[in-house]
């Protein structure tokens, strides 16, 4: 909203100043800013009022040190992040592009979806919260819905660099080294020589006309993304400030990406794909991680406010969304390797005792206790060094990422 008030000052007024507002980087700034005073001021009065609400964390005693402790702390804390997102988006971005649609649909379909399971758990008092079935058609409707409009929607394109013996000199003198921009189902992956790979080529044996039909290959790629990423990010919500302080890692990253991809400049100096219009998406990623932070400074140990399913579902769901927006999303095991590590931890440790038991009468464990974070409180590891060695891995991981855009 402020983003087209400064425009409509701009151009009756000729008011100084109100530029600023054209640059995305002014605007990324200000909603990092906003979205991190938003959850820190009014984190506080949210978390008190569902304190007087009563709308505390049940928890399993699964007999892990301090855990019995936590009982009754605040949960439904992902409302924090989802406003603190929300409110600099709306007054900040540009509402008509595209990217910045998608991920408003997306925040609302999953926050929706994490708050129903909430909200079954603290006040129908079913433990179970919302049906699983429920869980997984809401994350794949999600993945149709966004899957569809990337592959239909005309807004939706990318340029690609042409071959050096096709770039021309225009009259003004410089190079053209795109192409025009057109429709495409091409991502980035790393370690192939041109770090790309256009998932129509696997319908390529229909023969001609092939390409039209590509859309059968990436909605449900994204379906599956969309749905395992934000299990992943469910599944890592177990002890004080991990799925937060992880995520955060992950989102400062992928506002690198969505900067560079919308920039038509570096994404020609660093030679990645540049997407148009894509860069808008940066001001909605640095309101999140500023939200993110923000609820950090409430939720690490020990944690005031529990950010539940509302947080962790919405949390995972926009990060698959965002790194499928800028054909990134091969990067996702490096990147979100946490969030895999932990989703293969259970995978694996259910996988085994079901094999065993049926092989041995008696089921055996890979792991203490699955999801990971639990095997390391097993072992008698304090959650807080447990989080902050995850989110050592996860910067780590994070750089790799970065560099295996340029690893050809």
């Amino acid at each position: 909203m402020l983003y087209y008030l400064f425009e409509y000052l701009e151009s009756e007024f000729n008011l100084t100043g109100a530029s600023v507002f054209q640059f995305i980087t002014f605007r990324s700034a200000a909603a990092f800013i906003l979205s991190l005073l938003i959850s820190t001021i009014f984190g506080k009065r949210i978390i008190n009022f569902l304190r007087r609400q009563q709308v505390g964390e049940s928890i399993r005693d699964l007999g892990l040190d301090g855990q019995m402790q936590k009982s009754g702390t605040p949960t439904m804390g992902g409302v924090i992040i989802i406003m603190a997102t929300l409110i600099p988006v709306l007054l900040l971005a540009k509402l008509e592009n595209i990217y910045v649609i998608i991920l408003l649909i997306t925040t609302v379909w999953m926050g929706f979806i994490g708050f129903a399971d909430d909200y079954i758990k603290v006040f129908k008092k079913d433990k179970a919260g919302l049906k699983g079935i429920f869980k997984v058609v809401g994350q794949v409707g999600l993945g149709l819905i966004v899957g569809a409009i990337l592959y239909f929607n005309d807004d939706v394109t990318i340029k690609e660099q042409l071959p050096q013996e096709q770039q021309i000199v225009m009259e003004n003198g410089k190079k053209k080294v795109f192409s025009e921009a057109h429709k495409s189902t091409k991502t980035t992956v790393p370690f192939l020589k041109d770090n790309e790979l256009d998932y129509a080529k696997a319908l390529s044996f229909l023969g001609e006309g092939y390409e039209k039909y590509a859309w059968l290959i990436f909605i449900p790629i994204v379906v599956f993304i969309v749905t395992g990423v934000s299990n992943g990010a469910n599944l890592t919500d177990g002890i004080d400030g991990l799925a937060a302080g992880s995520s955060a890692i992950m989102v400062v990253t992928l506002a690198i990406f969505t900067w560079v991809s919308g920039n038509i400049i570096f994404a020609d100096y660093l030679d990645v794909m540049y997407i148009p219009n894509s860069g808008e998406m940066t001001v909605f990623v640095a309101a999140f991680a500023g939200a993110l932070i923000g609820f950090l400074w409430y939720n690490t140990y020990p944690a005031q406010v529990f950010m539940g399913d509302t947080g962790s579902l919405t949390i995972g769901g926009i990060i698959a969304v965002i790194a499928i927006a800028i054909r990134k999303e091969l990067l996702l095991p490096v990147l979100a390797g946490i969030f895999v590590a932990e989703n293969l931890s259970v995978i694996l440790q259910v996988s085994y005792f079901k094999y065993t038991k049926k092989k041995y009468g008696e089921g055996r464990r890979i792991f203490k206790m699955s999801p990971l974070h639990h095997h390391y409180q097993k072992l008698n590891y304090h959650e807080s060094k447990i989080v902050t060695r995850f989110w050592i891995v996860g910067i780590l991981l994070a750089v790799f990422t970065v560099v295996t855009l340029k690893l050809r």
